[in-house]
């Protein structure tokens, strides 16, 4: 399981889960923060500090945040650092 960053942090880019993560695993894009899943070690201490309630367990993502996460694999997206959504396989 990692956490997901889904859309209410769109611009938002407060940081305080930035601040917070142990193991450097939340990355800024654009428009957003993203979670790097490979680095997250689910200890969630970015969940209760985000302003905007826009991070999740992956287990967790709302019905209509799922476009956060990569279908096939139901990870998050890896990269949203160009402003456009890329999945990693």
């Amino acid at each position: 399981m990692a956490f997901v960053i889904t859309s209410p942090c769109s611009f938002e880019k407060s940081a305080e889960c930035v601040e917070v993560c142990p193991v450097d695993a939340i990355h800024s894009g654009n428009e957003m923060y993203y979670i790097d899943p490979d680095i997250c070690i689910d200890c969630a201490a970015c969940e209760p500090v985000c302003p905007v309630q826009a991070i999740y367990a992956e287990e967790d993502v709302p019905e209509k945040e799922k476009e956060y996460m990569n279908k096939g694999s139901g990870r998050p997206f890896s990269n949203v650092a160009n402003g456009t959504k890329q999945l990693k396989f």
